[in-house]
């Protein structure tokens, strides 16, 4: 099973619960930081790095003299990363898409490919043996799928060397491309849910758009019983119990919590009255993602029976 544990927005509590369900995970998984513009779950996991890997795009890097100045490489480009002026043309490598129209139309084969680092995929094991994979952005980069989809696709060759293990995703945050490129790769989402009125409307947020991919979720909630916002949670349970989404469990608000995460600590480990609590979200969780996925492998049976 390939789960990813999501939020609405950042801070909710996203990579704590992934960092927090690996030590008390019913079965053998491999871990990812897929939140590769800003990732920092080996700061909990502390990983051992044993390879590193380029991810690149090829791109326009310089113009020949053989340019004929007829401007078709700028007319095929949508993200401006190609303009002329005075006839001569300017190339903007950082706001290419790599999508290598500009080549396919320049008949005098005067534009020269180079490579943009995106970024890295870095694969590993913690010290219990999990398999451990990341992906880290280049700082100003602002295509983030590419490494992604590289990082995923790592993940899924490992898994199938693997194939008795779960895949356990701290996803990025919120709901845009990045979000939707991991969500569009997995069986089972859980979202982490911050009990506030901007926690809130982007855990509604993120809830429609994975609903609209047909993903099966579940609802975990974190900071619950919090002194002073029991409404939060109530509005929390409301939405949950309104739109039939499954709320696995909660993370009680703790201070000592608190201070143990901004140490680096897990949870788990950390608080031992917390740990059967992790223990049996893990085991709800895992059971949920379970189901859903026989769902939908048995839908897709009787669909293809049909057709």
């Amino acid at each position: 099973m390939r789960i990813a544990i999501a939020s609405g927005k950042g801070g909710a509590g996203k990579t704590m619960l992934a960092a927090s369900l690996h030590t008390v995970w019913p079965r053998p998984h491999i871990l990812v930081d897929a939140d590769v513009e800003e990732p920092n779950l080996h700061l909990f996991v502390k990983p051992n790095i044993l390879e590193k890997e380029t991810v690149s795009l090829a791109v326009p890097t310089q113009v020949d003299e053989s340019c004929t100045h007829c401007g078709d490489c700028r007319a095929i480009c949508r993200y401006g990363a190609i303009a002329c002026f005075d006839e001569k043309i300017a190339l903007f490598p950082d706001m290419c898409h790599g999508c290598g129209g500009c080549f396919r139309v320049c008949k005098a084969h005067a534009l020269q490919k180079g490579l943009r680092t995106l970024g890295i995929i870095e694969r590993g094991e913690l010290s219990d043996a999990t398999p451990y994979f990341s992906g880290t952005t280049r700082v100003g980069e602002v295509m983030t799928p590419p490494v992604l989809r590289r990082l995923l696709a790592c993940v899924e060759q490992s898994s199938s060397d693997l194939s008795d293990r779960d895949v356990l995703i701290d996803g990025p945050p919120g709901v845009s491309c990045p979000a939707v490129t991991v969500a569009r790769r997995v069986d089972f989402v859980i979202i982490v849910v911050d009990p506030t009125p901007f926690g809130i409307a982007d855990f509604s947020l993120a809830f429609e758009a994975f609903s609209l991919l047909g993903l099966p979720m579940a609802c975990v909630l974190n900071r619950a019983d919090m002194p002073g916002n029991s409404e939060g949670d109530a509005m929390v349970h409301s939405f949950c119990e309104k739109h039939a989404l499954p709320l696995a469990g909660s993370v009680p608000f703790s201070k000592e919590g608190a201070a143990i995460l901004a140490q680096g600590g897990m949870l788990p480990d950390a608080l031992p009255l917390l740990r059967p609590r992790f223990v049996e979200l893990a085991k709800t969780l895992s059971a949920l993602a379970k189901k859903a996925l026989e769902k939908r492998t048995s839908t897709k049976k009787h669909s293809g029976a049909g057709a």
